[in-house]
């Protein structure tokens, strides 16, 4: 029985204190007090991930190998390493222990008798609890702090400003950037006085050569609207200027899901905490005037032009480079969906125009739609592509991602073993540090191909598909009727549920379409029940 041993941690900075270490160190001198060695392939870890979530690497790879059958026993040192969240521990050993695997405290060994499982879920609740008071005391001395201005409410200055690298927080620490003030000043003046769009300051920006808050040569206008903006350019400092709410959709249908994170919207004036007071760089007038000028300009926006039809709106993506495209009308009649690609150096983010052609609107909207209608009346061809996913011809988005991601790990370390050799070869490192580093990386190596097994067996399971072929069957038969007579809402509200995405390359029409296999499907769309993406809720699919 092969044991494994997980460890975790919540925040980076106990990573940094090797906190993690120490549990390290613990689980190995029990391990050899039993008589047992322990390899890296079989340590699972997840330094700074929190105990409340489950979305967690290292605990996914240990999940993995325990339905693989790869490990027959954990070693966890105790109950709120492994989750603080009782109903998610819960679950976890039930999974874990239903798969064969035996779970094992080192604080306390856990048996089956009833009073250690009711010690166990008292354990569990306490660490719920005492995650939640934690939590709850850390934002109320935040708060006070706040309201005391002893502390800033962002650990990165907006542009123009410094911070105190000794005291990063501390209000007094903050200082004024010269060249960074000066450029603030002018987009302020341009944009007031000369009546510029935030496009139209992104590339005078880049035409004088100067780089972004984040080091690019491009500007976005997402940046300049933020500068523009922030009140903190006026002297004072906010908190509460933004709440987070978890995100409403993909990112992209073209590119890997990537982790989740959420959104920030605005909160209203009236609900903002006053801090602080900084150097000032414009005054109350300008600011009031940037921001008149803004609502004006969103008001005018294009993007709420809706006087056209468009039966793909935001489902058309270019095969070329892989960007959106978006509506556009020549002249009346005259309708296409164009690359964004095509557009200028701060629209398209790319130093050269896509060489992609423009896709007529209404013949790709016939195209599909036709598509899509066959697609329904033909429930054959739903039933074949899950007989090809059966067979291996598909797998999950994440899990493609994530044998690309060890692919590419594997590919690394060959080529560290290779300078490494190399390296050796020519007299840079002498023999014991050769072997001694060599080493290290054929335990690497072989920690990535373990996972790699574990990721070709969890694909297996993965092509268990019977049964929703019928499922697919009895929603296309349900969707026939009405199909010929439908007006463009129909159409509209049909597409947004059935396609995920079209990819148009050249003469070449790609649908990549999404069939609900069960009720729950049919009650959104594609994006908004992605498991792998949302943290918050599992919608079943």
């Amino acid at each position: 029985m092969k044991t494994a041993i997980y460890v975790r941690v919540s925040t980076s900075r106990q990573a940094q204190a090797q906190t993690i270490e120490q549990q390290l160190h613990r689980l190995r001198t029990h391990m050899q007090e039993q008589g047992e060695d322990i390899v890296s392939d079989t340590i699972f870890r997840d330094d700074g991930y929190s105990g409340a979530t489950l979305n967690r690497p290292g605990l996914d790879r240990l999940r993995d190998a325990v339905r693989a059958g790869a490990v027959g026993r954990v070693l966890v040192t105790d109950p709120d390493r492994l989750a603080r969240n009782y109903v998610q521990l819960m679950v976890l050993l039930e999974e874990l222990e239903h798969h064969g695997c035996q779970v094992e405290f080192l604080d306390r060994p856990m048996g089956r008798d009833p009073q250690d499982q009711l010690l166990l879920q008292i354990r569990g609740a306490v660490a719920e609890y005492e995650r939640t008071l934690i939590a709850e005391r850390m934002r109320r001395g935040r708060q006070m702090k706040l309201r005391a201005g002893c502390l800033l409410p962002w650990t990165r200055a907006p542009y123009g400003y410094r911070l105190d690298p000794d005291r990063p927080r501390d209000p007094v620490g903050v200082t004024v950037d010269p060249a960074e003030a000066a450029v603030i000043r002018e987009v302020f003046a341009r944009f007031i006085e000369d009546h510029s769009s935030l496009f139209s300051l992104a590339k005078y920006l880049r035409a004088l050569g100067i780089s972004s808050p984040t080091g690019r040569p491009h500007w976005s206008p997402t940046t300049l609207r933020g500068i523009l903006t922030n009140p903190s350019y006026t002297g004072q400092v906010f908190a509460g200027r933004w709440r987070s709410r978890p995100p409403r959709s993909r990112r992209s249908a073209t590119h890997p899901i990537g982790r989740p994170s959420d959104s920030s919207i605005p909160t209203p004036a009236e609900q903002w905490m006053p801090v602080a007071n900084i150097p000032a760089l414009i005054s109350e007038e300008q600011f009031k005037q940037a921001r008149d000028k803004l609502d004006q300009n969103q008001a005018f926006a294009r993007r709420h032009n809706t006087r056209h039809e468009y039966l793909l709106r935001a489902l058309v993506s270019c095969g070329v480079c892989q960007s959106g495209c978006v509506c556009r009308t020549v002249h009346p009649g005259y309708n296409y969906y164009v690359c964004r690609g095509k557009g200028d150096v701060i629209t398209s983010r790319r130093e050269t125009s896509c060489s992609a052609r423009y896709a007529p609107a209404q013949q790709l909207d016939d195209l599909v739609w036709k598509d899509l209608c066959a697609l329904l009346t033909a429930p054959e061809q739903i039933a074949q592509a899950l007989s090809r996913a059966h067979g291996g011809g598909w797998l999950p988005q994440e899990l493609q991602a994530r044998r690309e991601q060890l692919r590419k790990g594997q590919c690394g370390l060959e080529q560290q073993m290779e300078r490494l050799t190399d390296a050796y070869l020519l007299g840079v490192i002498p023999l014991p540090e050769y072997q001694r580093r060599r080493q290290v990386a054929d335990e690497r190596m072989q920690g990535l191909r373990t996972q790699a097994e574990q990721l070709d067996a969890q694909a297996g399971r993965h092509m268990k598909l019977a049964g929703w072929a019928a499922s697919a069957a009895d929603f296309c038969q349900r969707m026939q009727s009405g199909l010929a007579d439908a007006d463009f809402a129909r159409r509209r509200q049909l597409v947004e549920l059935l396609i995920d995405r079209i990819v148009v390359t050249g003469c070449e029409v790609e649908i990549r379409y999404v069939i609900p296999l069960s009720p729950d499907g049919e009650r959104g769309r594609f994006c908004h029940l992605r498991k792998d993406y949302f943290d918050d809720v599992a919608v079943p699919v």
